[in-house]
């Protein structure tokens, strides 16, 4: 029983403001607003003055399945699997091939119960509330057993007054889950058509039920359909008014200073005066607006202006730091402070930029007047319980974004719109959001039922999320344009479900994002062209391209893509070994035992890898080599696409590799996988996705040097090429002074490619390109002269020398003879390489730090450190 108490704290009154406000100097218009607000008359103060109170119901729950008598305890927020799980009545779901086992839940109704007490004192003020920022999905919620909401969105909060139902002492709150799948079928076998719901590992039940996509399953993620109290749920007090949102707008951005506004709005129980404040919290807190407000029933709206100089701007990674700037809304009525919300905001210009070029109509992100170049990959939920995503997860997860390089994630549209935490660290570490609204791979409906829950759908998410200045772009959908075009819809669906989706993405959304937050550019789908022309148009918009991967064309087929933004493109490969292990026994290691295959969602995603595989390379030895080798594959594979679009600009200005994460662990072709270990696609990333880069590319049958800058002021360097053999000799070395221009790719510096070779045996030979700043390295590539099954690779002898350091250990490797992607691993333990899966050459030591997870002596790490290359992989 959890007791709630009307002795908690409350919000402290307001103090007057006794700082000298040094940061912030008042604009005449702030001026004059203040002397007025000093002079006005106050009208008599509402009786009941109180602060809002907000009470969480966290504790307490349990639930069970409905027509069963067996109660267990709850997590809440949580999930039925989760809880389930965590009383044992279910194994992991991600182990072996229990997910099978486990689509009972799905199709079950589940009930959840807290009892809390409420004490008379509480009883008395004016509006007692429940606020539910997520029920997942079907819900029916009752007090006392009187009947307060029915629920049917994931993404939406739910607001209900609950005063009449409460009473002195035990309340209890009753939750119903009915089942997502058994709620839909009746819908659907009324219907003459089935909408197409390309995912859906089941009864295509999802594209009528406002849910996350991916947990009806996904050719990377396993089917769990939830239920239950995702997000939070807490009971608000609070009497006369209340805050209900602040919106801090950016009506004008220069270098000298900042011209915003606090749109704030605030719900009133009846007519008053009230003076809101807007202030800058900060080491010295600073008033930056006041106003008296005259307050009307119901839901008030108001604009305080306010100036900040010579502000601090926000930068994408790379560019610059990321200052960012909070703000509070304080609410008082009869001089006492009722309510306060707080925000953190960071100032920059954004535009998206389509103007016609001598290749169609451009498509890239302005910042503050630069033109960034995005570097990133799609983001999918990390787990397939998006409740189980810690703040420290996500922070793992998107430093690891941050260190390599990244500036922009694309939250894809058949997961969640991200907890707080994940904006806040994008935010905070400059990561670029482009942001799609909750629908992909599917058709939907159009009914004017489902259209008011989409709206307010999009109305709850667009004003929780519309502060962040990471997020640069609202999208529609993933991929629906192009599956109606392409997939086979429109010539086998009627016609007006394109009616119904014009309705959604042309004319919903479109009308929320303008109306709440004009400031940032709508995108109908991804791709698209805007109807302007075919949705998979290299001539404007943006593109996904998968014809390496599904047509299983080779990875030089990227070379011939010339998108305007590549948004999605990518390849699969396994995670690593200790990883496998968590999912398997022994005798489950092969790739095409069952429990490996069910945790291999692609219909032919083992046979693609392998496929590829034995295209570059021998076969590998064994298991373990096979795993190895597939993400070399996909590193090398996903590099080239990577290199030429980022060669190609301004023509192209995007790559955003698919994908970052896992929901749970699978081969599939995320780049860090579902416990944080990074696969050879993330540690090559960091070096693509550098702000210089040095990329030699074959034209016309001279080796073109480009070195391609992201940096916005341009840097002296010297180019470096060595033409040397896998025993470490140079034949040849080129050094060329050159003055890499900001923000450009171009060819520095070209040579024949048979002049370099001059007869010599190109099996034995590679390029060694190093762009160096004033002596230092800053930028490395390889070039190889034939494919690696035609090399003639040595077998090298690594050396390693380790040393203790303050946060684990630091090895030093050198080698005898070139060696391929050096990969280091632990035979047993785990822990964080600073780097892996590199080329090693002789004469060129390499030091790579060690951190361990857990206490690790030095004898024991120096005994289970591993160190092989690629030649020993067959």
């Amino acid at each position: 029983m959890t007791a709630i108490t009307a002795n908690r704290k409350a919000m402290s009154c307001a103090k007057q403001d006794q700082s000298k406000r040094r940061s912030l100097r008042w604009s005449l218009p702030a001026l004059l607003l203040l002397a007025l607000c000093s002079t006005y008359a106050q009208s008599p103060a509402p009786m009941n003055m109180a602060a809002k109170m907000i009470i969480p119901l966290h504790d307490g729950w349990e639930f069970h399945e409905v027509g069963k008598d067996v109660w267990y305890p709850a997590t809440v927020p949580g999930c039925v699997h989760t809880d389930l799980l965590n009383n044992k009545v279910i194994g992991d779901p991600f182990y072996r091939d229990n997910e099978q086992r486990l689509q009972w839940i799905g199709k079950t109704d589940w009930e959840y119960q807290a009892t809390f007490n409420v004490t008379p004192a509480l009883l008395q003020r004016q509006h007692l509330e429940l606020v539910f920022a997520g029920l997942d999905t079907y819900a029916d919620v009752s007090l006392n057993e009187q009947s307060l909401l029915h629920a049917d969105n994931m993404f939406r909060t739910w607001r209900v007054d609950c005063k009449s139902a409460l009473r002195p002492g035990a309340n209890t709150l009753r939750i119903r889950f009915r089942s997502p799948i058994n709620e839909v079928l009746p819908v659907m076998a009324k219907l003459d058509y089935q909408l197409p719901a390309s995912n859906d590992q089941g009864e295509k039940t999802s594209p009528y039920t406002r849910k996350a996509p991916y947990q009806y399953g996904w050719d990377w993620g396993p089917r769990f359909v939830t239920s239950g109290i995702w997000r939070s749920v807490a009971l608000e007090a609070w009497d006369s008014a209340r805050l209900s949102d602040l919106h801090i707008k950016q009506d004008e951005l220069t270098r000298d200073q900042a011209q915003l506004t606090a749109a704030v709005e605030v719900v009133a129980a009846q007519d008053m005066e009230a003076t809101l404040s807007i202030e800058r919290v900060a080491k010295d807190h600073a008033t930056v607006a006041r106003a008296q407000v005259k307050l009307h029933a119901g839901v008030n709206q108001f604009a305080l202006p306010y100036v900040i100089y010579q502000p601090q701007l926000w930068w994408p990674n790379g560019l610059g730091a990321q200052p960012l700037y909070r703000f509070s809304a304080r609410l008082f009525v009869g001089g006492v402070q009722i309510d306060q919300a707080t925000t953190r905001v960071g100032l920059r210009s954004l535009e998206l930029r389509q103007q016609a070029d001598e290749w169609g109509r451009s498509f890239e992100f302005v910042i503050n007047g630069v033109p960034v170049f995005a570097k990133g990959g799609n983001w999918i939920p990390a787990d397939s319980f998006p409740t189980r995503i810690t703040r420290e997860r996500y922070r793992q997860l998107i430093q690891s974004v941050h260190d390599t390089n990244m500036n922009m994630l694309r939250v894809w549209g058949g997961g969640i719109y991200e907890a707080d935490d994940f904006y806040d660290l994008c935010d905070e570490l400059g990561i670029l959001v482009w942001q799609d609204f909750m629908f992909a791979c599917s058709m939907y409906p159009g009914e004017q039922a489902f259209l008011d829950n989409v709206r307010q759908e999009a109305t709850d998410n667009v004003r929780r999320l519309r502060n962040h200045p990471s997020i640069v772009i609202w999208v529609g959908n993933n991929e629906i344009e192009t599956a109606w075009q392409h997939w086979g819809w429109k010539q086998n669906l009627p016609a007006r479900l394109w009616v119904d989706y014009l309705k959604i993405f042309h004319g919903v959304l479109p009308e929320v994002c303008a109306a709440l937050d004009p400031s940032r550019p709508y995108w109908p789908s991804s791709p698209s062209s805007n109807l302007e022309a075919d949705p998979d148009s290299q001539t404007m918009g943006d593109v996904h391209y998968w014809g390496v991967w599904h047509a299983a064309l080779p990875f030089t087929d990227y070379e011939k893509q010339w998108p305007r933004f590549m948004s999605e493109y990518g390849f699969q490969s396994f995670p690593q070994l200790e990883t496998v292990n968590a999912y398997t026994l022994p005798a489950d290691q092969d790739i095409q035992s069952p429990v490996m295959l069910a945790h291999q969602k692609h219909p032919r995603g083992n046979q693609l890898i392998r496929e590829y595989m034995l295209r570059e390379y021998p076969v590998p030895k064994d298991f373990t080599s096979f795993l190895y080798v597939s993400q070399v594959l996909q590193a090398e594979g996903i590099k080239v696409g990577a290199e030429h679009w980022r060669r190609a600009r301004p023509r192209n200005m995007g790559s955003l590799y698919w994908q970052i994460d896992d929901c749970w662990p699978v081969a599939s072709w995320s780049s860090i996988d579902y416990f944080g270990r990074w696969k050879a696609l993330q540690y090559y990333a960091r070096r693509f996705y550098g702000d210089l880069l040095v990329s030699p590319h074959v034209e016309a049958g001279n080796i073109n040097f480009y070195i391609v800058s992201d940096r916005p002021t341009e840097t002296p360097a010297q180019l470096v090429v060595s033409l040397m053999d896998f025993a470490g000799h140079t034949l040849l070395n080129m050094k060329t002074d050159v003055r890499v221009a900001a923000l450009q790719s171009k060819s520095y510096f070209s040579q024949p490619r048979a002049g370099l070779l001059q007869g010599r045996d190109t099996k034995n030979l590679f390029l060694h390109c190093e762009l160096l700043v004033n002596g230092r390295e800053v930028a490395s590539n390889e070039y190889f002269f034939q494919p690696f099954k035609q090399l003639a690779l040595p077998r090298p002898q690594i050396s390693t020398a380790v040393a203790p350091t303050p946060h684990g250990f630091k090895v030093t490797l050198t080698t005898d003879r070139f060696a391929r992607a050096v990969y280091l691993s632990l035979a047993r333990g785990d822990g964080f390489f600073s780097d892996n899966y590199f080329d090693l050459l002789p004469g060129q030591p390499r030091s790579v730090d060690f951190r361990p997870r857990g206490r690790l002596a030095l004898a024991d790490f120096r005994q289970q450190l591993h160190v092989r290359s690629l030649v020993d992989a067959f």
